[in-house]
């Protein structure tokens, strides 16, 4: 799966993974307001790696978490999805808006009986340092973005966007260099 092949979501050692997550989300997601400790220290359980000054507010969801690298300073807000089929890395200081999405996962297109076998295969997403991912933004599977972008509210990211750009719309386009 991580290294970009055909996989079924529902092989026995993916779902003990998915479940092993789940309990990990269901507990994060539970905290209270004022436990930025007991956040934290599932947050270093969950994820690959979370850099020093980072955080992301409940509810967050994900697939695995381990597949997950968040660097410094960077924050995911409310109802943050993340399916990380393959890996997804966040660079510092990027701040990602409210119900935003970050997609890896890909079903076959032009095959069906593979599709309908439930064969899928995954793409990582990058995203640079200090980008800023307005509410509502969706990453679709292979996505790279480059640093210092800023892509605006509820825009479909479906292909790679250069550094110091601001970007919006579906599909989203380049409106003006930064």
């Amino acid at each position: 799966m991580l290294a970009g092949d055909l996989y079924r979501d529902n092989d026995p050692e993916l779902v003990a993974e998915r479940r092993r997550c789940g309990r990990l989300l269901d507990r994060f997601n539970a905290t209270r307001a004022d436990q930025d400790a007991q956040r934290r220290a599932i947050l270093e359980e969950l994820l690959g790696e979370i850099g020093e000054g980072s955080w992301i507010m409940p509810r967050f969801q994900c697939d695995y978490g381990y597949s997950i690298r968040l660097g410094r300073n960077s924050f995911l807000n409310y109802d943050a999805i993340v399916m990380d089929c393959a890996p997804v890395t966040i660079g510092d200081d990027v701040s990602i808006g409210p119900r935003a999405q970050l997609l890896t996962a890909l079903h076959p297109m032009d095959d069906h009986d593979l599709r309908r076998a439930r064969w899928e295969t995954a793409a990582p997403i990058t995203i640079g340092d200090n980008v800023w991912l307005g509410g509502g933004v969706i990453v679709c599977p292979g996505v790279r973005i480059g640093a210092n972008t800023v892509v605006g509210a509820g825009a479909v990211v479906t292909r790679e966007l250069p550094e110091k750009v601001f970007a919006a719309g579906n599909p989203a386009r380049v409106v003006r260099a930064l």
